[in-house]
């Protein structure tokens, strides 16, 4: 388990980050370089460099799965100095799993002030053993995975990171982004953190959870697709009633027989259900620029204020903030909206 030093590390910090054959190049890319750029600011303002990232590996050169080769440093022995271990993810990471780097991993924490993963990097601390008891994220493709594989961490799906003591853990590629900056904003203050975002041009505090970037990620069918009729009917009349009444008229079931096999095969109560299956149409039709209040009239929400909790609920946004972050028309003309029907898998 890592150590906490008792005194303040001295600078620079080294930050390790660890790549391996097929690693995802986002996530060493961008963290990588927010803690350049931190150390690009300090250089203007007459301060003292704060980082030394390295790219470490089992080989001198690891070839991405973007098809970019990265040079690396060898693995250091498990008991050099280190202030942070940052491990990446990315398509080998199975491979990665199989072979000597989770023991080395292991021991080199405990040396580490802190150790962080990207992505799917979760998945080799995990099999190291080091998320055993913790909270820990991963991107949301594979979270169903990592939570079979893994029954002993306490996986949370939807932040974009999260901290459990000295243990990092980030969702999604570009989301280790978010991570360095906050790792940097622990270590040298907001001042620092958001001249890197700025330069960067990204949050510094990026609003809402992973969740807004998948498509109906929380209804499961634990794959035997007993309700895929009904969701798709659902999506082809989200402006009808869609009470439990009617949902179970639709599944030819009676009321008390569908709320408990609905519950039992998708994890969700019907409401709920329609309720995420609504927001995923919307989130659709906002994108292409489609008006609020349209989109929540198209959509069966009766009123833009019912939208607005639903999407706080349920992407931790709201349907005016997401309009404005996703949208690919709002500065052109705004085209036809297309159907808003969704396919829940």
């Amino acid at each position: 388990m890592p150590k906490t030093p008792r005194n303040t590390p001295s600078l620079p910090r080294r930050i390790e980050f660890l790549a391996f054959p097929r690693v995802q190049l986002l996530d060493l890319a961008g963290p990588l370089q927010v803690f350049a750029t931190a150390n690009d600011w300090l250089d203007e303002h007459g301060r003292a460099r704060a980082y030394d990232p390295v790219v470490v590996a089992e080989a001198p050169q690891v070839v991405s799965s973007a098809g970019l080769g990265l040079a690396a440093q060898p693995l250091p022995a498990a008991d050099k100095p280190v202030d942070t271990l940052i491990v990446a993810g990315g398509f080998g990471v199975g491979a990665a799993c199989e072979g000597a780097l989770p023991d080395w991993i292991l021991a080199r924490a405990g040396s580490a002030r802190r150790i962080a993963s990207v992505c799917s990097g979760a998945f080799l601390l995990a099999t190291a053993g080091l998320l055993d008891g913790r909270r820990a994220v991963t991107h949301w493709n594979r979270c169903a995975e990592f939570a079979e594989s893994f029954p002993q961490v306490r996986l949370e799906p939807d932040p974009i990171f999260i901290q459990d003591g000295p243990i990092w853990t980030s969702a999604g590629i570009t989301a280790g982004i978010d991570l360095a900056l906050a790792l940097v904003e622990a270590d040298l203050g907001p001042e620092v953190a958001l001249a890197a975002a700025r330069q960067l041009v990204v949050f510094l505090k990026r609003p809402g959870g992973q969740s807004q970037f998948s498509t109906a990620l929380a209804l499961q069918h634990r794959g035997d697709g007993r309700f895929a009729e009904l969701h798709a009917w659902i999506s082809d009349h989200l402006t009808a009633d869609l009470s439990v009444v009617a949902l179970a008229a639709a599944a030819a079931m009676s009321e008390r027989s569908f709320v408990r096999h609905y519950h039992a095969v998708t994890g969700e109560t019907p409401a709920r259900a329609v309720e995420r299956i609504r927001v995923e149409a919307a989130r659709r039709l906002l994108e292409t620029g489609l008006a609020v209040k349209q989109a929540a009239h198209r959509c069966g929400f009766g009123s833009e204020e019912t939208m607005r909790r639903a999407f706080l609920r349920n992407l931790g946004a709201s349907p005016q903030e997401y309009r404005e972050r996703f949208s690919h028309t709002r500065d052109q003309a705004r085209p036809r909206a297309p159907s808003a029907r969704v396919t829940v898998a």
